[in-house]
């Protein structure tokens, strides 16, 4: 669905955890997330720590939606 939604001109963010099939699925702009059952936060911190992590991992998704790029690409958190 992410390269159907990419040709109709809208760009997509894949935020995963398991980042080779993002990439195999044909994810143009990848954000690599914590784990399966908690993508974006660890429930073993506290919730300041939590909302940190957050907070970060959907800024580089959102710098992701900006960047113009040629190839897939794996963005760094």
């Amino acid at each position: 669905m992410v390269k159907e939604v990419e040709r109709a001109g809208i760009p997509i963010v894949q935020m995963a955890n398991l980042v080779l099939v993002a990439k195999n699925i044909g994810a143009n702009r990848i954000v690599p997330t914590i784990s399966i059952p908690h993508p974006l936060g660890d429930p073993n911190t506290p919730k300041e720590e939590q909302w940190k992590l957050r907070y970060h991992r959907v800024g580089i998704a959102l710098q992701g939606l900006m960047t113009d790029i040629e190839q897939q690409t794996v963005f760094d958190v």
